[in-house]
Parts: C-alpha cells; structure tokens; sequence
C-alpha cells in the first residue's frame, strides 16, 4: 500500500472509483443513463477536484453542488445512494492507499456526501 501524495495517485483513486461506480447497481444509472457522464470531461475535473481538496492546489474550476441539482429535478439523489457512493470511495481508497491523506480523503467525502444529500432532499421539497 501506497501513501496518497500525487496527482498520479489521485488519477488512480479517481479512475478506480468511477470504474466501481459505473458498474454499481445501486448508483450506476445515474451516472450512465441520468447524467450520461462524459467521462473524458468528467474525470479531469474530478481529478483537479480531489487535487484542490487534499492538496490545496485549486486546480478545480466550479461548482459541483449546482451540477447535481438538475439531476436531482430528474431523478432523486436520496441518502442511500449517497452513502452508497460513500461505501465505494471508502472500498477504493482502503484498496490503495494508507495514510494521512488517504484518511482525510475519506473524512472530505463524508462531509461532502452528507451536505450534498441534504441539500437534495431540501432541494426536492421546494
């Protein structure tokens, strides 16, 4: 197991978690058939945003809470598909990495899951 110090290595944790997600039966469909995720647009942003968030580099340009409320109008973006998305980014980071920032990169998504998933559920009782 490898520390998590690098773009490379936030590459890698991004690449592995979407390639989970993708085929994920609870979570998958938003992201293929809801969103239909350009991927090749998709994963450099998310890799600039992990980068931005464990590193400080600010490599992220937006605002990812605006980019899901749309597909929340869609299809709602419950709890359980949050904790979901939680359960994998947890499975792919003990598969990869140790460490502080690997620690944190799973504090950060926690925080980030359970903002998001309120701010769905508010969003959908307006």
């Amino acid at each position: 197991m490898k520390k998590l110090e690098s773009r490379e290595d936030i590459e890698l944790l991004v690449n592995s978690f979407y390639d989970k997600v993708t085929k994920d039966e609870t979570i998958g469909f938003f992201f293929n058939d809801v969103a239909k995720v350009n991927w090749a647009n998709h994963l450099p942003k998310m890799y600039s945003f992990w980068e931005s968030i464990l590193f400080g580099q600010m490599t992220y340009k937006g605002n990812p809470m605006a980019v899901h409320f749309p597909i929340n109008e869609m299809e709602a973006m419950e709890v359980k598909h949050f904790d979901r998305w939680i359960e994998l980014w947890k499975k792919t980071i003990d598969e990869n990495f140790v460490g502080e920032n690997a620690d944190m990169a799973i504090y950060k998504a926690e925080n980030i899951a359970k903002l998001m998933a309120y701010k769905m559920e508010m969003a959908r009782k307006l």
